[in-house]
């Protein structure tokens, strides 16, 4: 769990991380240097699971030496599917970061939402529900790995 005092808010307890794959984790279907790393020290913190419709048809073999869950999702609707999951999960008690038109409902159910502007760009409607725009992938982790620097971020 990761738990963080934002001033002016409730304390988040935080027990899961929704990631999306390709655009988000990934360019081209392949993992991005240095993501693996942080997603492994995460997982001692927050259960970890991977949504994606699967673009490139390689998220089992970029994500098979990660302690993550991948849940496949339909190419066409999934922003849907995606909010239903972080429904079932309990939003109260996730992080989620995506960049994509089919993120947008589930960064706008979660209680902490992160989008990643990386070189695939990012659906406007996901801009508009985020509650922090990173530049890249690494800089949305390591706000988890530092949560200070979310804190001085989304104080009120």
């Amino acid at each position: 769990m990761l738990k963080l005092d934002i001033l002016g808010n409730d304390t988040l307890e935080l027990e899961y991380l929704v990631l999306s794959y390709d655009g988000t984790l990934a360019e081209d279907g392949k993992m991005l240097e240095g993501v693996e790393e942080r997603i492994r020290v995460l997982a001692d913190t927050l259960k970890i699971y991977i949504l994606t419709a699967d673009t490139f048809g390689l998220v089992d073999s970029g994500c098979s030496r990660l302690p993550v869950e991948i849940v496949k999702i339909s190419g066409t609707g999934g922003y849907g599917q995606k909010e239903g999951f972080v429904q079932k999960l309990g939003p109260d008690s996730v992080v989620a970061i995506g960049n994509g038109f089919n993120d947008h409902r589930m960064l706008e159910v979660s209680w902490l939402s992160i989008l990643v502007m990386g070189r695939e760009g990012a659906a406007a409607r996901a801009v508009l529900n985020s509650d922090v725009v990173c530049r890249s992938i690494e800089d949305a982790l390591d706000l988890l790995l530092h949560p200070q620097r979310l804190v001085a971020t989304l104080r009120t």
